[in-house]
């Protein structure tokens, strides 16, 4: 069996095999934790220092000259058992705890080096941690901030910087990685520690360094004067809304603050409205993206084997930083990268208004109610059915509105558009808020639905039987015909939105077995409320109040490009009419029947 093949076995392998080697060349001072290991073989000696490392020991090589002759010792202290034999291991003081050294060193010179290429690489794992070299140094993406963390820390005093991840473990690993990174400075540089733990760090010099997963209280109440997230497009967007809400007033008080932010896209969240605000000049911070084709060694040959090991929505995201990557959205992607968001005219308390209420506009709310616990929220959407294209002219979101409360903000926001239809999903606790709204508010003008048979749920605007209900029973069917009109409506521009929350929760719409619904972590409030209208559009009854049926329409201006598509391959017209049919290559007549209503089509099959 090869070295290499012991220094790779597993953790309880390795330890056996330096207790082996402990007990022949191995010491102990006499009632202490401080091992040595004695030895001329010099590469036996870095080979022991290999495996020390590999095992998460620190160690140190003295060299000692004995008749013209070399001779190395190997220096180590940790709470392991590194003995077999029973007196050496009497020898080891089982009360006695390991000692951190603290000293101080100043800069003797320093010297620019010139610049050399080198090679980014990934690991498939949720950190994208590994180690690197024979000292087993843990390294990342997030390797490079890091450094300049603690180059900022070593030479700066009284410097207070916070480390926040998606995840506590997370950020308390890159912070083990800027120590470890400490640890291997020159000892010149190293300056004296007075706290050192898992979760933060301080400097003789004053200088602070604290890790933290990233959340609303991480940074309450404090001064820093760098804060570093790691990931942040992976923070659900509550928790980045809140956390920012948090943190500005911590930013904005020092002049010299600096927020940097380091992520792989994912999706339209936060992190991609701030991104697509710096690249607009919205706000102070500087986008700076890695393409992979800007990696020394990177070729059209290396995508291609990149993609052939993964994906190529996986490299689009890795590697192209593009932030929609996702090919089982409901709406096709091309379409979602082409949405826009604006900023609303209004805000306030979750309702963002988009356009003011216009004399004789006609207005439809459709609205999605939750518990009002936890990270779901109520929502409902407003839009303008006056005219062809449909628009959202304003939203309203909220996870702490309680369903009691609910049904006050519809109504406000329904008599200022005109008491405008509403139409809410009544599963769960919707029932609850339809029925205080209708009841005891006394809103009129609301939507109902009656069972009809094989036809399913139907329109109305009062009860018809004992079957009917005010809103709408979220099915099945109600479902799949909602997403197949709303994915017709947007894709065809008959649906405008401009609003940020909608999009970005249409980018985390995706297919889950028969049906849609938001990714893990993601939310599809809003886009739910989309849904119920793109369904309530088909209904007779909506018809009716607009005037308009959006199926006929569609199908009228696709009507060309439709019998194009349907038209037997080869066939060429000879000039007569289509009553009269056309010739086909072989001489042969084909005549065809009159379309008719097509409206069908736009069924959800």
């Amino acid at each position: 069996m090869s070295v290499l093949r012991y220094l790779r076995s597993s953790y309880e392998d390795r330890l056996e095999l330096l207790r082996g080697l402990m007990d022949t060349d191995g010491s102990i001072r006499k009632n202490s934790r401080s091992f040595e290991f004695y030895q001329k073989n010099y590469d036996l000696i870095l080979q022991i220092v290999e495996l020390l490392s590999s095992l998460g020991i620190k160690s140190n090589i003295r060299r000692k000259e004995i008749k013209g002759n070399y001779y190395y010792t190997v220096s180590f202290s940790t709470k392991e058992r590194v003995f077999n034999l029973p007196r050496k291991i009497a020898n080891i003081n089982s009360t006695k705890s390991e000692r951190k050294q603290e000293c101080r060193h100043y800069i003797h010179k320093i010297e620019k080096v010139d610049s050399v290429p080198v090679a980014c690489i990934q690991v498939d794992s949720e950190d994208h941690l590994f180690l690197c070299g024979r000292t087993f140094i843990p390294t990342h993406n997030s390797t490079t901030v890091v450094s300049y963390l603690l180059h900022y820390a070593v030479f700066n005093d009284n410097v207070n910087i916070a480390i926040l991840a998606n995840k506590a473990s997370t950020a308390k690993d890159l912070l083990s990685r800027l120590q470890l990174a400490y640890e291997n400075l020159p000892k010149w540089m190293q300056q004296g520690i007075v706290s050192w733990n898992k979760q933060s760090l301080e400097l003789e010099n004053g200088s602070k360094i604290i890790a933290a997963s990233t959340s609303a209280s991480a940074v309450r109440g404090g001064s820093y004067n760098i804060i570093f997230l790691d990931e942040f497009a992976f923070i659900p967007n509550h928790i980045a809304d809140q956390f920012f809400a948090s943190v500005y007033p911590t930013i904005s008080s020092g002049k010299n603050t600096k927020v940097i932010i380091v992520s792989t896209p994912h999706g339209m969240n936060h992190f991609y409205r701030m991104w697509h605000d710096a690249e607009r000049k919205k706000n102070e911070y500087i986008p700076t993206a890695v393409h992979w084709s800007e990696v020394p060694g990177r070729n059209a040959k290396w995508k291609a084997q990149t993609i052939a090991n993964t994906s190529e929505q996986q490299f689009k995201v890795e590697f192209e930083c593009e932030f929609l990557g996702s090919v089982d959205t409901l709406i096709d992607v091309t379409k979602l990268r082409n949405l826009v968001y604006e900023d609303p005219i209004k805000r306030n308390k979750g309702l963002d208004i988009y356009e003011n209420p216009i004399k004789d506009h006609n207005y439809m709310i459709t609205v999605d109610v939750a518990r009002g616990i936890e990270h779901d929220y109520s929502a409902f959407i407003v839009f303008d059915i006056t005219s062809f294209p449909y628009k959202v002219v304003a939203k309203y979101r909220n996870n702490e509105i309680k369903p009691m409360l609910f049904p006050s903000i519809i109504k406000q926001v329904a008599d200022a558009y005109n008491d405008s239809w509403v139409l809410i999903e009544v599963n769960d606790i919707g029932d609850q808020v339809a029925s205080i709204l209708y009841f005891d508010l006394e809103y009129e003008n609301m939507l109902m639905c009656a069972m009809r048979g094989r036809a399913g749920q139907v329109v109305g605007s009062g009860f018809s039987g004992k079957k009917s209900q005010l809103g709408v029973r979220m099915t099945s069917a109600v479902k799949k015909l909602g997403c197949s009109n709303l994915k017709t409506l947007l894709e065809d521009d008959k649906l405008v939105t401009n609003d940020y929350d909608i999009i970005s929760e249409l980018t985390t719409f995706v297919q889950k077995r028969q049906s849609f619904e938001a990714e893990e972590g993601c939310n599809d409030d809003l886009a739910m409320c989309l849904v119920i209208f793109s369904w309530l559009v088909a209904q007779e009854y909506f018809k009716e109040m607009t005037d308009n049926d959006v199926r006929k329409r569609i199908y009228e201006e696709q009507k060309n490009q439709i019998e194009q598509d349907m038209a037997p391959f080869g066939f060429i017209l000879d000039g007569v009419s289509d009553s009269d049919g056309y010739l086909d290559k072989n001489g042969d007549r084909w005549y065809t029947d009159e379309y008719g209503d097509m409206s069908y089509m736009w069924d959800y099959r």
